[in-house]
């Protein structure tokens, strides 16, 4: 957090920041933590972050990255399959947000638009109303991810940007989902379409989404990210879904609640 206030806190942290938030710099980390000798702040930063290994007890990891990336035992985060939930995609912390009827919705103080989170005012519009659930994972979360419903995807859309770190102080400060390298696909579900955005983060060049072929089911997973915090986004229409009670009454303090990926979130109508 200290290193955040400086960046974003301070007129020379400022000056830094243009181009530590370039993503040749966050390739360049991703480089690094890609070789071997980076193995070795494995051990260090599971002690820092107080991650349970007991899932990988006796594994050995090629790489930071390796370790990073990591994928759990199978049993290790069932999946709610009730048609009626609707599951989150990753670990993290979800807050979600209406989304008012000209697109917009603010977060933590921050005003962003649909529009200009996608590019796309047409795309935008279908969403007007709706609700936006945001997943933002810290380095300690585990980086993969899930399709958290049944249906057909559309082509994955990809918008260039820059790397800030998603912590809130930096979120106090700019617009991080307008300028952050983003990526998302619409899913057509039974319940209408769904939006799913990943968002790239400082230090996280790679947003690996794995190739699909015609549909896609609830629990698969749809990729990972590499190394740093970062955020998924699911943009759902008006009347198409409704967080938990305990959830919605958090987020409108804007108070983050953890979950796990396949915990129920909220039902679909």
């Amino acid at each position: 957090m200290r290193a955040a206030e400086f960046l974003y806190g301070t007129a020379p942290g400022r000056f830094l920041l243009r181009g530590l938030c370039r993503p040749w710099f966050s390739k360049l980390g991703g480089a690094v933590l890609s070789t071997r000798l980076s193995a070795l702040a494995v051990e260090p930063f599971v002690k820092a972050n107080d991650i349970d290994m007991t899932p990988w007890t006796g594994q050995k990891f090629r790489s930071f990255n390796d370790f990073f990336t990591r994928a759990l035992p199978p049993d290790a985060r069932p999946v709610d399959m009730d048609p009626a939930a609707f599951v989150s995609p990753c670990d993290g912390a979800l807050t979600v947000w209406p989304v008012t009827d000209d697109g917009r919705f603010p977060v933590k103080g921050t005003a962003y638009t649909l529009a200009g989170l996608l590019r796309d005012e047409a795309l935008a519009e279908k969403f007007s109303g709706g609700l936006v659930w945001l997943f933002r994972l810290t380095p300690k979360d585990y980086h993969r991810y899930i399709w958290t419903a049944d249906g057909t995807p559309g082509e994955a859309v990809r918008i260039p940007g820059v790397l800030h770190t998603v912590q809130p102080l930096a979120r106090g400060q700019r617009p991080v989902y307008h300028e952050n390298t983003r990526e998302y696909r619409l899913l057509d579900t039974v319940f209408g379409p769904l939006l799913v955005m990943e968002v790239g983060a400082l230090l996280v060049g790679k947003i690996e989404n794995r190739p699909v072929v015609g549909q896609v089911t609830r629990g698969q997973e749809k990729g990972n990210f590499a190394f740093g915090g970062s955020t998924v986004i699911l943009v759902t229409p008006r009347d198409a879904a409704v967080p938990d009670p305990a959830l919605e009454a958090a987020s409108a303090k804007g108070t983050e609640t953890p979950v796990q990926l396949g915990q129920r979130v909220g039902y679909v109508k």
